[in-house]
């Protein structure tokens, strides 16, 4: 089967056209529909994939015959989960694996959180092979939803419902234990085995393998376990995995904290029920990896606190300067250093709430990575939105346009031209990204930059015509769709294999020149 990019490679010049015109917005509703019925896959890919549809299209993309036509449309990042959800019951395997797995990524950045609806996810599981339903599915369940499985009534919704059972009250647990389902019953018992470590002793693979890392990470293990792990570990990093394991007694949490392993120290350093002893001796360890991490631990007191922050590895004062048992004078007095370049990207989910107050503590601190953490709250209130808007430190700034979505206009402009990071593209996704004043920018030495004025609809046309002779692909594309493009160079570009689907699309092709163009449709 032909992927999206060889359906692309073999399109020639009429079909490119036509791919132009099904994402013109001034095409016509009744031509969208002919295109939908009678052009080649490559125009009817670009309709259904990549822009908004007019419920009329919709309704006959669901109809229409060709298994990979809706299986494009099921991948529309451009429609809401609702639309899309239109297919759940489309009788083709792969069109049902387009849905499950999620709308594709834009060229501006992953698809955004988009919940399908309750009862579309409800005929999924009910109904769906179990090879669909895999990670792009589970990222499409509300949290509303996964809070009602337990109880839900479909036996199969229930079933899944017990993946959240460390969490289930324990009347839930009851119920779902004595569940008239087999099935459910047979999940939750399954659940209680894993709460056993005696079971979890009996079926422990001897061997490295991916079953034996989940156990020796997450499930409550023996004290026979335990030791045979610190004695003849099965593989190199048997002791590590069970470093995070959160069972483990108080006898093997000292022991590891001496492990001669450097990145088994640093494992242990992580966990939060350490004893006073081995806090300290952690905070003393020769290799920085492991005192970094230590410096993080909830529970230093101020004598390994004062002790970190001296420390001759610039990376462990700047671990230790977060610390929240600091003041804020305490905190200043470190000799800290927080680098202004890197990677400030949008989280792609949203992040779990956080307590109101210390996100304001830490939004008002003087630490630059305090207040990054603030920056990254979707839920930050106007005054603090307003304050990080403006702070000094550029990570502060870019990750409050990425995450926040009532980031200011003139921030998300300042970002994008400052920051260069990864997820940079991701800004110009945000609906409110200026478009006024771009213009200026259409000499700038940057690519990225200089198509900005694409954006702006009062580029004169001079510049237009200028910049679809760009020396950079993307400039010359952005500009072949902008409104202000002369006449003359509109139709030249209609005859340019590279850039005459962007020609199609450009809004300002008038009408007859698109019933023009349809006219290389096949006749139905």
């Amino acid at each position: 089967m032909p992927t999206p990019a060889d359906i692309w490679a073999d399109a020639d010049l009429p079909t490119r056209r036509l791919a132009g015109v099904a994402l013109n917005p001034s095409t016509p509703t009744d031509l969208l529909l002919r295109l939908l019925a009678d052009a080649p896959l490559a125009v009817r890919m670009v309709l259904c994939r990549d822009r908004v549809l007019p419920d009329a299209v919709v309704d006959a993309v669901v109809e229409h015959p060709d298994t990979r036509t809706r299986g494009f449309f099921a991948q529309n990042p451009h429609v809401g989960p609702a639309r899309r959800a239109l297919l759940v019951r489309d009788p083709d395997w792969l069109v049902r694996a387009h849905l499950a797995e999620g709308p594709r990524p834009t060229p501006t950045g992953p698809a955004g959180p988009g919940y399908l609806p309750g009862d579309a996810v409800e005929y999924m599981i009910t109904t769906y092979e179990a090879e669909l339903l895999g990670g792009g599915f589970h990222r499409q369940i509300s949290a509303e939803f996964r809070r009602a499985m337990p109880t839900h009534p479909e036996a199969k919704v229930r079933a899944w419902g017990t993946g959240s059972w460390s969490v289930l009250p324990a009347g839930t647990r009851a119920a779902l234990l004595a569940d008239p389902d087999d099935d459910v019953r047979r999940r939750a018992r399954q659940r209680v085995r894993e709460e056993d470590p005696a079971w979890v002793e009996s079926v422990l693979p001897p061997h490295a393998c991916h079953a034996r890392t989940d156990a020796l990470l997450h499930l409550p293990l023996t004290a026979q376990v335990v030791r045979g792990v610190l004695a003849d570990p099965a593989g190199a990093d048997d002791r590590a995995m069970i470093a995070r394991n959160p069972s483990l007694p108080p006898d093997a949490v000292v022991r590891l904290a001496a492990d001669p392993d450097p990145e088994v120290r640093r494992e242990t350093a992580s966990r939060a029920d350490l004893g006073p002893t081995e806090r300290r001796t952690l905070v003393a360890d020769p290799d920085p990896r492991v005192r970094r991490t230590a410096a993080r631990h909830p529970d230093l007191g101020p004598d390994e606190r004062s002790a970190l922050a001296v420390d001759t590895d610039p990376r462990v004062r700047l671990a230790v300067s977060v610390h929240p048992a600091w003041t804020e004078t305490e905190r200043a007095a470190i000799d800290y250093e927080v680098a202004v370049d890197g990677d400030f990207s949008a989280d792609p989910w949203p992040r779990p709430p956080r307590d109101a107050a210390a996100v304001r503590r830490d939004a008002l601190s003087g630490h630059p990575l305090l207040r990054r953490e603030a920056a990254r709250e979707r839920a930050l209130p106007p005054d603090l939105v307003a304050r990080l808007a403006v702070d000094d430190d550029p990570g502060v700034r870019v990750l409050l346009a990425q995450n926040h979505p009532g980031a200011p206009p003139g921030l998300l402009l300042r970002c994008f031209l400052g920051y260069t990071g990864s997820g940079r593209e991701h800004l110009l996704a945000r609906p409110d990204f200026p478009s006024e004043g771009l213009a200026v920018h259409a000499g700038d030495d940057d690519p990225a930059v200089r198509a900005l004025a694409a954006r702006d609809p009062q580029t004169a046309p001079h510049l237009v015509e200028h910049l679809t002779r760009d020396p950079d692909p993307a400039v010359r594309a952005a500009f072949a769709r902008h409104p202000n493009l002369p006449p003359s160079r509109l139709a030249e570009l209609l005859d340019d294999e590279e850039l005459a689907h962007r020609a199609a699309a450009n809004p300002a092709l008038p009408l007859a020149a698109i019933h023009r163009l349809a006219a290389a449709l096949p006749q139905g």
